[in-house]
């Protein structure tokens, strides 16, 4: 028993570290850049409030721990902004790497549940994870609409980029959603057109 506990202590000591990685996305007061144990809290938050528009096969308690745990692998890989100039490839072998290292911190049974979960995440096959990775994406756009722009600005983005790399995952498990977050984004992008 005090392996088991040790080793669930060392994981959540480990896991406060990802208070410390700062993201790309500021604070829809502006007043700094938020960090990953805020994003995961916050779009956790997101899935529960946006329960009511899951289809029919969503766990929204299995969506919660996906949350919960799909950024953990940030504090050995660090953020890759979703409009940055990434090595995808390069990410996901780096984050793969951090999931096996943090979850093998854990005994044996949850490491392997906890890696399950991060995988199934990352696939966005199944509908708890297409649900989860909507609501992923959601989050940062809802907020650099409040933000005049936010990180948008920094990273030069475009609405085509936005419909490609949030429209496609937000529209696939949030539908009513992104059709109500659509004609914001379009109207944003026609008023800050450069002249």
């Amino acid at each position: 028993m005090t392996a088991h506990l040790d080793a669930q202590i060392a994981f959540l000591r480990e896991a406060d570290k990802l208070k410390s990685i700062l993201r790309a996305s500021s604070l829809i007061d502006g007043s700094r850049h938020e960090n990953s144990a805020e994003h995961s809290w916050h779009i956790m938050l997101y899935a529960l409030v946006l329960s009511d528009h899951a289809g029919p096969d969503v766990d929204i308690n299995r969506v919660l721990k996906m949350l919960l745990i799909h950024d953990i692998v940030e504090i050995d890989a660090g953020d890759a902004p979703i409009h940055g100039n990434v090595d995808h490839a390069a990410m996901a072998a780096k984050e793969a790497a951090a999931a096996d290292r943090l979850f093998g911190l854990l005994p044996s049974d949850q490491a392997d549940g906890f890696r399950a979960l991060w995988d199934e995440f990352e696939a966005a096959e199944s509908p708890d994870a297409i649900f989860a990775k909507s609501i992923d994406r959601l989050q940062t756009p809802v907020a650099n609409l409040v933000t005049d722009g936010g990180s948008w600005k920094d990273y030069d983005v475009t609405l085509d980029q936005l419909e490609t790399r949030v429209g496609v995952p937000v529209k696939r498990g949030l539908p009513e959603v992104w059709d109500w977050l659509l004609p914001k984004l379009r109207t944003f992008f026609a008023n800050s057109a450069r002249p």
